[in-house]
C-alpha cells in the first residue's frame, strides 16, 4: 500500500518548512526527547519521514549512526544537503533487511498519514527491520498536544478531525499487534509553535491544518477570519508540549519441532 497523498506538496514546502514550524529550538528538544528513548548500545537509527533533515542531524551521540528516509523529494534533498545520508522512498516499504537497525524513529510523521491502514503498516514495517531489543519512537497525540486551552481553540473546537492518525491508545494496539511493547516516553516543547490568532489563519489558508481542521458549515476563509477578529491578534498564545513514545521489538520464541 502506497503512502497517502501528502496533505500538503512537501517538494514546495521544503525550503520554508522549518522557518514556519519552530525551526532549531523545537528540532533541538526533538531530538533530545528521542535520544532519552534510545537504549544504551543503539549504534543504528532510520529516521523515517525526516523531512529537511533539522532533527535528524541532531540526533548525534558517539556510537550513533543515523540514516534518514522520506516520500518527498525536495525534503530528502534538503536533508541531504544538511548532510543527512537520506533515501527516497515509503516508510511502509523500506529498502532495509530485517532485523538489521536498533531503533526507528518518526517524528511529527503518524498524524499526517489519514489513509486507512497506512500507519498499521508503517509500525508493522518498523517493526520488521527492528532486531529484537530494538526500539521505535515516535510522536503520538500531535494535533491533540496544539489544544492548550485558549481562544484559538475555542474557535476551532468544532471543526478537529474526529479520528486522528496519531492516537497513542491507537498507536499502542497496532504497536502490540507487531510485537512492540510499550518502553517509556518523553514529552518536551514545541518552541516556537505558540501562534498567534493572525498566524493561525494564515497557517489554516495556507493549508498548514489539513491533518487538524476540516472546516464544517464555514469556509477556511471564512474561519481565518474569525481568528483575526480575536482579541490581541498578533500576541503568541502558549506554546503546546508534545508527546513521544517508545516501543521496544519483542523477542518472539519460535517453537522447533524435531
Amino acid at each position: 500500500m502506497p503512502l497517502a497523498k501528502p496533505l500538503l506538496d512537501y517538494d514546495a514546502e521544503a525550503e520554508v518548512y522549518d522557518a514556519t514550524r519552530g525551526g532549531v529550538p523545537r528540532a533541538e528538544a526533538a531530538a533530545d526527547a528521542v535520544l532519552g528513548l534510545l537504549p544504551p548500545g543503539t549504534r543504528t537509527l532510520l529516521d523515517l519521514g525526516c523531512g529537511t533533515g533539522i532533527v535528524t542531524t541532531r540526533l548525534t551521540r558517539p556510537g550513533l549512526t543515523v540514516l534518514g528516509a522520506d516520500a518527498s523529494y525536495g525534503m530528502a534533498a534538503m536533508a541531504a544537503r544538511r548532510g543527512v545520508r537520506a533515501v527516497l522512498g515509503s516508510a511502509t516499504r523500506l529498502p532495509v533487511r530485517s532485523a538489521s537497525l536498533d531503533a526507528v524513529s518518526a517524528v511529527w510523521l503518524l498524524h499526517l498519514l489519514r489513509e486507512p491502514g497506512v500507519v498499521p503498516e508503517l509500525i508493522a514495517e518498523a517493526a520488521r527491520v527492528l532486531r529484537p531489543g530494538g526500539v521505535f519512537v515516535t510522536t503520538v497525540d500531535k494535533d491533540a498536544a496544539h489544544d492548550v486551552g485558549s481562544d484559538i481553540d475555542t474557535v476551532l473546537a468544532p471543526h478537529l478531525t474526529a479520528a486522528p492518525a496519531d492516537s497513542g491508545a491507537q498507536v499502542e494496539a497496532w504497536a502490540r499487534r507487531s510485537a512492540l511493547l510499550p518502553a517509556g516516553e518523553a514529552r518536551f516543547t514545541g518552541h516556537g509553535q505558540g501562534r498567534s490568532p493572525r498566524q493561525a489563519a494564515a497557517a489554516l489558508l495556507a493549508g498548514r491544518y489539513a491533518s487538524r481542521i476540516s472546516p464544517r458549515g464555514t469556509t477556511p476563509a471564512e474561519l481565518a477570519a474569525r481568528l483575526e477578529a480575536l482579541a490581541d491578534p498578533d500576541a503568541a498564545r502558549a506554546e503546546p508540549s508534545y508527546r513521544v513514545r517508545a516501543f521496544v521489538r519483542a523477542f518472539v520464541r519460535t517453537s522447533v519441532r524435531a
